[in-house]
């Protein structure tokens, strides 16, 4: 997510190649930096989570963000101009933060000291 969202940020147009949309903006890059910092910040909250082992947090950030690249994906595929092609990163995402995010919940961590 970090790197997602800085290559919106330092390289807007590449990140608009990859991201799978074609946005008219006449050099107005605004969407991309709207974009770009909503991904440092899920990126770094997750580095944060796993970095303090806060394994409930983690999993309900990864569980409940599955909105974020589903929404997109949506947005993806409603372009006449893309095909499942450019929808394939959104449901990567999908999958992964399903699955490590139910996992996550439901792991039964243990409270005993080593």
């Amino acid at each position: 997510m970090i790197f997602i969202g800085t290559r919106f940020l330092l390289a807007p147009d590449t990140a608009e190649a990859g991201y799978g949309i074609n946005f008219n903006e006449a050099s107005d890059y605004s969407f991309h930096y709207i974009k770009g910092i909503r991904d440092v910040f899920s990126g770094l909250l997750i580095c944060i989570f796993v970095l303090t082992k806060q394994i409930k947090a983690l999993g309900i950030t990864l569980a409940v963000g599955t909105i974020i690249p589903t929404a997109d994906m949506l947005i993806v595929l409603s372009k006449n101009y893309n095909s499942i092609v450019q929808a394939i990163p959104h449901i990567s995402a999908i999958i992964i933060c399903a699955i490590a995010g139910t996992i996550l919940l439901l792991n039964k961590t243990s409270n005993k000291a080593i």
